[in-house]
C-alpha cells in the first residue's frame, strides 16, 4: 500500500461496504440471546478500541466506531456466540501489539493515528514478518467492526443509531404512513432497536 493511501475508511466507501453487512446484522445481529458478559480483559479492550477508531474514524461527518461501541458489540459477541473466537481475536490483539513495538516503538494504543495507520496497513497487506496471518486478523476485525457500527443497539453497538443515520436506514418497522412513502420526503427516523427498545445503554 502507497504511503499516501488513507488507511481508514472513508465515509462513501463505509456506506458502500455496508451493502455487504447481511440484512439480518441490521436488526439481529447475533442469533441467540442478548451477551450478558465482556470477554476481553481492560488491556485487550483498549487495544481493540485503538483499532476500530481508525477503522472507522470520527470526522466532521460525524461519528465512528469507537463512538458508536463497536468495541462493545465485539466485546460482547466475544463472550457469546463468537466465544470459540475469542482465543484467536486475543492473540491478534497481542500479535498486534508486539508488531508495533517492534516496528513503531510503542504499544499500538499509544501511537499516534498516522502509526497505527502503519501498523494495520501492514497487517491488512500480510507484510508484517512476526505476524503472518495479519491480514486475515485485519479483515475479521474490520468485518465485526462494520457489524458494531451498522447493527440493531440491542447488541452494544450503533450507539444513539448513528450507523443508521449515517446510511439512512430509518429503522425496522412493522408499517409505514401514507406520506412516508411519497417521492422525494425524507423517512423519519423510528430510533427503536427490532427488540423494541430505544437505545441499549453500555
Amino acid at each position: 500500500m502507497d504511503e499516501e493511501q488513507e488507511l481508514h475508511v472513508s465515509r462513501r466507501t463505509l456506506i458502500a461496504s455496508a451493502a455487504f453487512v447481511p440484512l439480518s446484522a441490521l436488526v439481529a445481529s447475533a442469533q441467540a440471546t442478548k451477551p450478558p458478559a465482556r470477554a476481553l480483559t481492560a488491556t485487550q479492550r483498549k487495544l481493540l478500541e485503538a483499532v476500530v477508531d481508525r477503522l472507522i474514524p470520527s470526522d466532521e461527518l460525524g461519528p465512528g466506531a469507537l463512538e458508536a461501541g463497536a468495541a462493545e458489540y465485539i466485546d460482547r459477541c466475544l463472550a457469546d456466540y463468537l466465544a470459540p473466537e475469542k482465543q484467536q481475536i486475543a492473540d491478534g490483539l497481542a500479535a498486534m501489539d508486539a508488531f508495533a513495538k517492534s516496528s513503531e516503538g510503542a504499544a499500538f494504543a499509544e501511537l499516534t493515528p498516522d502509526k497505527r495507520d502503519a501498523v494495520l496497513a501492514a497487517l491488512e497487506a500480510n507484510i508484517a514478518a512476526s505476524f503472518p496471518n495479519g491480514r486475515n486478523f485485519f479483515n475479521r476485525i474490520r468485518r465485526l467492526t462494520l457489524e458494531g457500527m451498522f447493527g440493531d443497539p440491542h447488541w452494544g453497538g450503533n450507539a444513539n443509531f448513528v450507523g443508521w443515520d449515517l446510511i439512512r436506514y430509518p429503522g425496522p418497522r412493522l408499517a409505514v404512513a401514507p406520506d412516508d412513502q411519497k417521492l422525494n420526503v425524507a423517512i423519519k427516523p423510528y430510533r427503536k432497536s427490532a427488540w423494541g427498545t430505544e437505545h441499549d445503554g453500555h
